[in-house]
């Protein structure tokens, strides 16, 4: 496994000058952060230093990482050669200037942001004070508990890094149990809208699907649904579009109208998410030669007269994700 060597040290030293292992700070003890530093803690870096603001951050903090102190984020940067800043997306622009501006910020120090949408270009204050950036956003769902650690073995990491920082980010990807993905710097928005899309509303529909269930009596939703999203999500990852089955790949037109009546009745507020996602999928289905043209015809009338209806239509009724990370689940 790769020890890390940041290129520059806080005296002038060469790399070679470096110890073996890093000090590791947080700023931000949501649910990203701990754990990304308890992973570290297992390869052989040493947290030393942790803030957080709300309660529940510092219970989070004192359980992922016992012992180890909490303290303003300047503090933390002081105490540390790699600051993991996992605050969320909007904070993260200015907290990075705050933290240059007041010269927390130390020459050849290693900051590095867990945001999906940022590359490195987020961290230019600090690259200004001497600071070595570096993006490394987990493609995974944290829950603030140590099972998170285990999560990240295999976990795919989009990471963005100046050329000459390349071996240290992939050296830290690897060492938290992950797999470098390259991302590069103008497709970090589109890298993280794809995830969201996946794995953001994939909750929301789960959780749908399941009060759908037990509104029909279904004793046990999470039991039935378990095996089928299972194999649904293998055959996807598997075969793309091809996995497509069901009434509106088939076209069976009728059908769909009659789950737009019964949501309707017991749940008007998923029908936009239905027909809005039916409407992709006979889009997607039609472009992939499964369903056929003449059958389209019927099913795609239905789902534009439920657009133009009395209910509501897709897109109303959201409200926007205020949880601590962002779209991609990986809360921070």
């Amino acid at each position: 496994m790769s020890t890390v060597h940041p290129p520059n040290s806080t005296d002038g030293a060469g790399t070679q000058d470096r110890p073996a292992r890093l000090t590791v700070g947080v700023v931000g003890a949501g649910r990203v952060g701990p754990a990304l530093a308890a992973s570290l803690q297992l390869a052989g870096h040493r947290p030393v230093a942790v803030s957080g603001v709300s309660d529940a951050s510092r219970r989070r903090a004192e359980k992922m990482l016992p012992g180890v102190p909490l303290v303003p984020p300047a503090e933390v940067l002081q105490r540390a050669d790699l600051v993991l800043l996992t605050v969320p997306d909007d904070a993260l622009p200015g907290l990075v200037a705050g933290l240059a501006e007041t010269g927390a910020v130390r020459p050849g120090q290693l900051l590095v942001h867990t945001s999906g949408r940022y590359g490195v270009s987020v961290l230019d204050p600090a690259l200004r004070a001497g600071a070595l950036p570096l993006a490394l956003h987990p493609a995974m769902t944290f829950t603030g508990s140590p099972v998170d650690v285990q999560r990240l073995a295999g976990c795919s990491f989009g990471v963005t890094a100046p050329g000459e920082l390349r071996l240290a980010a992939e050296a830290l990807v690897i060492e938290m149990g992950g797999e470098p993905e390259w991302i590069s710097e103008e497709s970090r928005p589109l890298y993280h809208a794809a995830l969201a899309l996946g794995s953001n509303h994939l909750i929301t529909l789960v959780a749908q699907s399941m009060e759908l269930l037990r509104t029909a009596g279904v004793g046990a939703p999470d039991r039935m649904l378990g095996p089928l999203l299972g194999a649904a999500l293998d055959n996807a990852l598997r075969s793309g579009d091809a996995a497509l089955t069901g009434p509106v790949a088939r076209g069976d037109a009728g059908t769909v109208a009659a789950h737009i009546a019964e949501l309707r009745e017991h749940s008007p507020q998923t029908v936009a998410g239905y027909v809005a996602m039916a409407r992709a999928t006979a889009d997607r289905a039609l472009a992939h030669g499964l369903l056929k043209a003449e059958l389209a015809e019927d099913l795609l009338g239905v789902l534009a007269d439920e657009g133009t209806g009395t209910g509501t239509t897709p897109g109303e009724g959201t409200d926007a994700d205020d949880d601590e990370n962002g779209p991609e689940g990986n809360d921070r």
